[in-house]
């Protein structure tokens, strides 16, 4: 297949080097919206009588051919092409002849490709964008049944303080807002038209830049043609959205892992997001959540990718950027597996609640509010911190809980203390008035879900 740009050459290049140099293996994928963008570059072309509107309605008509033939199977990527731009220009060359050849005009690869990938990762930022939003609808409906259900909240992996289920899993539907917040923002800056800034320095054609950018529903023209074709920092603004989502995933797996085990037993997950031991019987992995761990270290891998390429390209299009593609699809190529594959899985889990509770019958967990109960009483709290520290100890050498210990014993550290201490170091009276802005009380989970659900409400109307 003689390449598009053979002209300036005398003899053919080698063919390792055509393998080397070809990109139509992944970006072949793009090919709604390089025809797309060429659509809406032949209706301009078109409209501005820099060819005939017969030519510019012939085009639109091949490629809408060409579009359909792909899709019904009919046309196959031909592996021999340098990538899906030459491809498509090839096959409409063939079927319109010097027609065909006409689409070119006023165009280079280089906002070519600027602008396909836009396109694609527009419509990528609302499918990652539409699979959050299923597993924050999974969350809040899972953190609905579990308002009342107690648990242990952690610092440093130390029981710290009782808190519910609910109020566990409404911090990451939190994250993942803004996860959803990031993405819109990135949608945003993405969501300009390189088309018209050519090669690096635009043309002497009378193009309208502002009505591609309109056919094709992107904000506006960008304003600069070297910035058009040489920056990729969308791609590097969405790898960065990504890894982050992903390091919420991640930590929300490792989780999941500690609470499947034998240690915690606070979940058990289905069956069929499960796997088993080929030669333990017993056990029972949680491969998912594993996966998605280690595919987040994947993802911020193609985010690294992305910087270290760009980092040292003068301006303008230098062909390292074609390596550009591979990193940011498979970063979405993996965040969207991930989110199919954790959805079904966190909504078919088991919740074993009493183990949850018994967990956060230990630990002294109570301990800061039987500091607050001197406090409400009139104590200054680093004295009451200082009584209740004493407490502890002694219920450790009595191998004894706070709610346990004697009234004698209380009264002894201080005279403040009352029967009422033993209403208000109950896990359940704890968690009940920790009724602050945010915090883990059933009625608090209950308005951060109702807060959760208005908000996606306004993001997707």
């Amino acid at each position: 297949m003689a390449m598009m740009w053979a002209g300036r050459f005398s003899k053919e290049v080698d063919a390792k080097v055509n393998a080397f140099n070809s990109s139509i293996a992944f970006d072949a994928r793009m090919y709604k919206q390089d025809i797309a963008g060429s659509i809406a570059h032949a209706t301009m072309l078109g409209e501005q009588g820099i060819i005939t509107m017969e030519d510019s309605l012939t085009l639109i008509g091949g490629l809408k051919e060409i579009l359909a033939d792909i899709e019904n199977g009919k046309l196959e990527f031909d592996p021999n092409a340098e990538d899906i731009h030459m491809f498509i220009e090839a096959e409409l060359t063939k079927r319109l002849g010097d027609v065909g050849k006409r689409l070119h005009t006023s165009r280079s690869r280089n906002d070519q490709v600027a602008l396909d990938i836009r396109l694609y990762l527009r419509d990528e930022i609302k499918a990652i964008k539409k699979l959050i939003k299923e597993l924050i609808e999974t969350i809040c409906k899972i953190a609905k049944g579990h308002a009342d259900t107690i648990m242990p909240g952690y610092t440093h992996l130390q029981r710290a303080q009782p808190i519910t289920f609910g109020h566990h899993l409404m911090a990451y539907a939190q994250m993942l807002l803004r996860d959803i917040e990031r993405l819109n923002d990135t949608e945003k800056r993405m969501n300009v038209n390189p088309l018209g800034s050519c090669a690096l320095a635009g043309t002497t054609y009378n193009i309208d830049r502002f009505r591609t950018a309109s056919l094709l529903e992107m904000r506006e023209p960008m304003a600069n043609s070297l910035d058009g074709v040489s920056d990729r920092d969308f791609c590097m603004e969405l790898a960065s959205a990504l890894s982050i989502c992903m390091v919420h995933l991640s930590r929300f797996s490792e989780e999941i892992i500690m609470w499947c085990s034998w240690e915690f037993k606070f979940i058990e997950l289905d069956d069929a997001f499960s796997t088993g031991s080929s030669i333990m019987p017993q056990k029972k992995n949680p491969d998912v959540t594993e996966l998605i761990r280690g595919k987040t270290a994947r993802v911020i891998g193609d985010n690294m990718m992305l910087l270290t390429m760009m980092k040292g390209l003068p301006l303008a299009y230098n062909k390292d950027m074609q390596e550009d593609k591979e990193a940011i699809f498979d970063a979405v190529d993996n965040i969207k597996l991930c989110l199919v594959t954790f959805i079904p899985m966190l909504d078919t889990m088991k919740v074993i609640k009493e183990n949850m509770r018994n967990a956060a019958a230990k630990g002294f967990i109570n301990a800061t509010d039987c500091a607050d109960y001197l406090v409400k009483k009139g104590m200054p709290f680093r004295t009451a911190y200082k009584i209740t520290g004493g407490l502890v100890a002694l219920c450790i050498s009595k191998n004894t809980t706070l709610e346990e210990l004697p009234l004698e014993d209380y009264r002894q550290q201080s005279e403040l203390f009352d029967n009422d201490v033993y209403t208000a170091i109950s896990l359940e009276t704890c968690v009940k008035e920790r009724k602050s802005y945010g915090g883990p009380s059933p009625e608090s989970i209950l308005a951060q879900i109702d807060l959760t659900q208005r908000k996606l409400g306004e993001i997707y109307g």
